[in-house]
């Protein structure tokens, strides 16, 4: 392959994440929720550390043509530099993108262990042994706190606002959260978020889909889809006559969506609608949508194979400069 080949498929896994981004919106509106869920979060993951993969050979063919690097891994710098076409300024950007990369996703990364930390500690202090905790707070409120194994914490407040059907939903909607460790997906996809800016949209869509889920969760169990979405919009319309919320760990959430630097919560009025219309088709090992998964397969199919590409080309000049 030749250098000018391989100079351009360095760079397209970074332009990879904007067909996902495009498609967020519509695969977390369509989809099954579950579905969604795994399918933007595993996508999103893949094609952030695809981009750093790609920056990495960018950065790494800059370093391979100076002498100093010759002399370790004894191959010819004149050679590297007429094979190829990556200039030193490119390969500096590379490195300077990729570092503050991987520094935006390790600093998420310490938030977020930190926030679940607060979220488990905060868990075992409540009172009571339950996984329901009612605590004594005149503003509605209703979350999922993560921890071993977390705990399900309403106010008195929204249990004053909500009736006994209402509360059947809304506790089925927190018990979801835990059962299903969304939190898990909401981290990693803010994760890759934060290692590429451009799957941001991707992110969103995850803190959305994920409330999605809860609620369809909550339907199944209730066996009353309207039911749910009554609960939801009373929820909704009592605490916003209450707006001041404490403050709560970043790894929070709650029936009207995430909290934290970071919330996207998932807009009621999108989810009340979901809830009244016909529901997704369910999704089984024999009832996958195969569209979304081979445009998502493409699409991280792809950034693999030409980040793969372009250090095995890297690969191969160094053999060559090395002989």
């Amino acid at each position: 392959m030749s250098a000018v080949v391989m100079h351009l498929l360095a760079y397209l896994p970074l332009l990879f994440p904007v067909p996902a981004a495009l498609a967020a919106r519509p695969l977390a509106d369509r989809l099954d929720p579950r579905l969604a869920t795994w399918l933007l979060t595993v996508g999103a993951l893949a094609l952030g550390g695809l981009g750093c993969a790609a920056l990495g050979v960018v950065a790494a063919a800059g370093v391979v043509r100076l002498q100093p690097a010759a002399w370790v891994g004894h191959w010819s710098a004149s050679v590297v530099r007429a094979g190829d076409t990556v200039t030193t300024v490119e390969a500096g950007a590379a490195a300077a993108i990729l570092a503050a990369a991987v520094g935006a996703g390790a600093r998420l990364l310490w938030r977020r262990m930190r926030a679940l930390a607060s979220a488990a500690l905060e868990a075992a202090c409540l009172p009571g042994h339950e996984q329901l905790a009612v605590v004594e707070d005149a503003a509605p409120d209703a979350y999922a706190l993560p921890g071993l194994p977390g705990r399900v914490v309403v106010s008195t407040g929204m249990l004053d606002a909500l009736g006994p059907a209402d509360r059947e939903a809304m506790l089925a909607h927190e018990r979801a959260h835990l059962t299903c460790h969304h939190y898990a997906f909401v981290a990693a996809a803010h994760l890759a978020a934060a290692v590429n800016p451009l799957l941001r949209p991707a992110a969103t869509a995850v803190t959305y889909t994920v409330e999605r889920w809860a609620d369809e969760y909550a339907a199944a169990t209730c066996g009353d889809r309207r039911q749910v979405a009554r609960a939801v919009g009373r929820a909704a319309l009592a605490t916003a006559h209450h707006p001041g919320r404490r403050r709560l760990p970043s790894a929070v959430l709650g029936l009207l969506g995430r909290r934290g630097p970071l919330a996207g919560a998932g807009p009621v009025p999108r989810r009340v609608a979901a809830l009244l219309a016909e529901p997704a088709p369910s999704t089984t090992l024999f009832r996958l949508p195969l569209l979304p998964l081979a445009g998502a397969a493409a699409v991280v199919g792809s950034s693999a194979l030409c980040a793969f590409a372009a250090a095995h080309d890297l690969h191969v000049l160094l053999g060559v400069a090395g002989t």
